[in-house]
């Protein structure tokens, strides 16, 4: 599902030329979340699965498996919503689920008045003075989260309090010792303890009750595919320089918030009518992003403890993949963050219909003659650089879902940083949602999003939307691919690495 690439060459040099301004999706793209990593958020995926709508979104990513002794965790000061909005002319919150998490603080004993008959036997947990996390009943390892749901003009409604974060996934003798798996034979491993088949106890895959669809938050391999460690190397990408491109985020985790809405819920009440059946499918098109918020004030005891104070401040968002990373220039991507949808026509419209990446390219002598881009010309009026750099209405059609797919065109007014997703169209292509497992077939893995918006931005190659899904680990470098296929059942990203198996030998190895 991706806008074919203009060539191998065209996609290899184009994104060469801009790699500096691009992360894996959403991997520390702002200064502010660069520094905040329980803020920042990495990716969302949205489509139609089934009778659901599916919502997938990552936070603080880029974790080695073997993030020791505490590992990452979901923030407790932190207020992390999904937001849906609904039909053709509005930006405003339809639908918002609200997440909020409660990390049980590790046990304390005085070390300092400890005597030999304090000390707890050799084979019971030490109340505190543990060596390892998992033993200790608290950090990352006993986190739990509340969901709030409000549907505009109602008051919320709690759906699930006390849910259980899926723990970090260590090695054989946690899942033994500290968690209890059955160790068979056959060993029973860590995702099929805690989520493909999970006693009661131990479920991660939770309801949100009767008709409200199921969530599940905790650590998950991330999905997303780019060579960071050429692109970071004065963008000398393996496939200009020679070599096989790297997928720098392979084997890395990232914290997850999945969620399953029925479709009614989704549509405000009402079951999604498949296309075809319906003459205008723009009032039951959503757009989704997510976003993540502190409070105003922060005061920093000095027995280390904080206290949070005043309104939630937003400093985190995203919706389409690459827009803050690939659109918005450095000095308003904090900015952007602490912004609404809403608010992005009036105060970043500039950069959607003038492209910073064109004018960049401009620099470069990209669309000189003889320059990697001069093709992507010929459909601008006669060549003129100024129509590819200036009035880029192709961009707003492409992000509004208008002409996609052609048998099914949208009259989407709204410009903003959303996600559309046509409810009544179940495995859509990108842009018409994003799905991160689209379905049975060979090759359910998450599109190449990447080539899609580098050609929209730099070519303006919107005619040859493909529904083809790229292969498991293609790789000019450029976009996105996988190390195998997702996950095909909830939450569909695929379970964490292990700590115990994972290490830097010659590469990742697991």
């Amino acid at each position: 599902m991706k806008i074919k690439t203009m060539s191998a060459a065209l996609a290899t040099v184009a994104f060469t030329a801009f790699a500096p301004n691009l992360l894996a999706s959403s991997h520390s793209e702002a200064p502010g979340t660069a520094a905040d990593p329980d803020v920042d958020q990495t990716d969302v995926w949205a489509w139609v699965q089934g009778s659901n709508l599916v919502v997938t979104m990552g936070y603080n990513g880029l974790q080695v498996p073997y993030a020791a002794p505490n590992w990452k965790k979901f923030g407790d000061d932190v207020l992390y919503e999904l937001h849906i909005v609904r039909g053709p002319t509005s930006l405003d919150d339809a639908l918002t689920y609200q997440f909020r998490f409660t990390t049980t603080p590790y046990p304390f004993s005085d070390p300092g008045s400890a005597t030999p008959g304090d000390i707890p036997a050799a084979d019971t947990p030490a109340g505190g003075n543990e060596f390892f996390a998992q033993i200790s009943g608290g950090g990352a390892f006993n986190q739990t989260y509340s969901v709030t749901k409000i549907v505009a003009g109602s008051a919320p409604v709690v759906l699930i309090n006390n849910a259980k974060v899926a723990p970090p996934n260590v090695g054989p003798r946690t899942n033994a010792i500290a968690y209890g798996i059955p160790q068979g034979p056959p060993p029973v491993s860590y995702e099929s303890f805690f989520i493909d088949a999970p006693l009661a106890a131990n479920d991660r895959t939770l309801s949100l009750g009767a008709g409200e669809g199921q969530v599940f938050a905790g650590p998950r391999d991330d999905p997303f595919y780019v060579d960071l460690g050429a692109v970071f190397d004065l963008a000398g990408l393996r496939s200009v320089i020679g070599g096989t491109p790297r997928d720098s985020v392979a084997f890395m985790n990232v914290n997850m918030i999945a969620i399953e809405i029925p479709l009614t819920v989704a549509n405000g009440g009402t079951a999604p009518v498949a296309p075809g059946t319906a003459a205008v499918n723009d009032p039951q098109t959503v757009g989704v992003w997510a976003s993540a918020s502190r409070r105003k004030t922060t005061i920093l005891r000095k027995d280390g403890t904080n206290d949070a104070h005043g309104p939630w401040r937003q400093v985190s968002r995203m919706g389409l993949p690459l827009i803050n990373e690939a659109v918005i220039g450095l000095q308003d991507k904090d900015r952007f963050n602490r912004l609404t949808p809403a608010t992005d026509a009036a105060t970043f419209g500039g950069y959607f219909v003038h492209p910073v990446l064109v004018r960049d390219a401009e620099f470069a002598d990209f669309y000189e003659v003889g320059g990697p881009l001069v093709t992507c010309l010929a459909g601008f009026g006669a060549g003129d650089i100024d129509n590819i750099k200036y009035d880029r209405f192709d961009i707003i059609n492409v992000i509004n879902a208008k002409d996609f797919p052609v048998a099914n065109s949208h009259a989407i007014t709204s410009i903003g940083d959303v996600l559309r997703v046509d409810l009544g169209r179940p495995n859509g292509a990108f842009p018409n949602g994003r799905p991160l497992n689209p379905g049975p077939g060979p090759a359910a893995i998450d599109p190449d999003v990447t080539d899609v918006l580098l050609s929209l931005l730099l070519c303006g190659d919107t005619s040859t939307v493909s529904d083809g899904v790229d292969a498991p680990g293609q790789g000019s470098g450029t976009g996105e691919g996988a190390l195998g296929q997702n996950k095909a059942n909830f939450p569909y990203a695929n379970a964490p690495w292990q700590s115990f198996g994972s290490g830097v030998l010659n590469g990742f190895q697991n």
